[in-house]
């Protein structure tokens, strides 16, 4: 039985082709490259019943997946994350169907465990045995983790002022943990240097063409959990990217398998933040590629990147799905975090929360209408940002007595 029927890697911008048997990073015309399967072959042997057994988590797709070898797969249960309804939200919103795809609840608190899953996998299944990337903070703890479960070395470099938890997860795992006085643009370049070395392979945001993959299992399971309807619109925070375009193939690909109605495609939103918006400021101007964004700072610290390598490929998905780009200020983050919170009981990371705000925004404006079917991506968990809730907690004496709210 064929455990993934990957066929090539090609590049999108001059369709050159590469194989799968041995490492590849960018195409040579500079352009990162993507998956190719053989979906003819799979339309006649694989079907939606046969999902039906199989344990919930990524792996269920594996006919859609890069790994051609299960026993190089590396897991920690990842995936299958929750399709939560938030009616309160959703009626303070006047969004009558508000669904939040939580990716919260994930190994390693957030969604880059995906990407880390397959991308670890991959590059164990190709004898890497030493790995690099720069990071926001998440990826690298994830990377981290899943590189240590596969005995192979991560080398992560991140900005000095990133959260202090993912750091703290690079360091446990064992990883040889960098940090840069700058942004994830300097930790790239830095990395990049490193990369030359042909012993260490470059796993930075679509400098390898797995992760990717990873990522577009969100969009598998989103098909799943609506039964194969597919909502009318995804909000998606992007910093890099990866997730949305992840998203953005895995409905293509489930077009021509025939499991989704042919030319059914959400509205993909690409939400930023009004401190780091070069995807906006592009899509705005109608362009196809952005430029870099200077001074970028944001809370949402995942969202942080000022030029991201597969940006015209994040504006392909939003043109051809009839999406857009939304900016949100640093105070509606804010306060979509504490209404997440306090109207549904979920705590949300400041990028979904993000995501929330362009939501509401979008509605405001009659972008999204009352009756549509939205589902916001939670990237990651709150509890992995502790410093963005400033909150001034009344200390008692013992003895004291409680005074109730009026």
């Amino acid at each position: 039985m064929t455990y993934s029927y990957i066929s090539h890697l090609y590049c999108p911008k001059c369709s050159k082709t590469y194989n799968t048997s041995e490492p590849h990073h960018l195409c040579t015309c500079g352009s990162p490259l993507l998956v190719n399967y053989d979906l003819e072959a799979l339309s006649s042997s694989w079907s939606k019943d046969s999902l039906r057994d199989r344990n919930p988590d990524l792996w269920r797709y594996h006919e859609l997946l890069p790994l051609q070898n299960p026993s190089y797969r590396v897991s920690l249960g990842e995936g299958m994350t929750p399709l939560l309804s938030l009616p309160a939200l959703g009626k303070d919103m006047n969004i009558l169907h508000l669904d939040m795809k939580d990716e919260g609840v994930i190994p390693t608190g957030s969604f880059k465990a995906r990407g880390a899953a397959v991308g670890v996998s991959k590059a164990r299944e190709l004898g890497v045995k030493e790995l690099a990337m720069p990071t926001n903070g998440n990826a690298g703890a994830a990377w981290s983790l899943y590189a240590a479960r596969a005995s192979i070395t991560p080398t992560i470099v991140m900005p000095v002022d990133a959260p202090k938890i993912t750091r703290n997860e690079c360091a446990v795992s064992g990883a040889r943990l960098f940090l840069v006085n700058g942004l994830i643009s300097d930790a790239g370049q830095i990395i990049s240097r490193a990369a030359q070395d042909p012993d260490i392979y470059d796993v930075s945001t679509l400098k390898e063409p797995y992760r990717i993959e990873g990522k577009k299992t969100m969009g598998l399971e989103i098909a799943e959990q609506t039964e194969w309807k597919l909502p009318d619109v995804i909000l998606y925070p992007t910093g890099g990217g990866v997730g949305l375009i992840g998203i953005y193939k895995a409905i293509r690909e489930l077009q021509r398998l025939g499991w989704v109605e042919n030319g059914r495609m959400p509205r993909l939103v690409a939400v930023q933040s009004e401190g780091c918006a070069p995807i906006v400021k592009a899509w705005e101007e109608g362009r196809t590629e952005s430029d870099f964004w200077e001074g970028a700072e944001t809370m949402a610290f995942g969202i942080n990147v000022p030029k991201a390598i597969g940006d015209f490929l994040v504006l392909e998905a939003i043109y051809e799905s009839n999406g857009c780009a939304a900016a949100v200020s640093e105070s509606s983050i804010q306060e979509e975090q504490q209404r997440a919170a306090q109207m549904e009981g979920t705590f949300v990371c400041p990028e979904g929360a993000a995501a929330f705000s362009a939501a509401r925004q979008l509605r405001q404006k009659n972008w999204i209408k009352e009756e549509e079917h939205v589902v916001v991506l939670n990237t990651g968990a709150g509890i992995k940002y502790p410093d963005t809730v400033d909150l001034d907690i009344p200390v008692l004496q013992p003895g004291d007595a409680l005074k109730r709210k009026v």
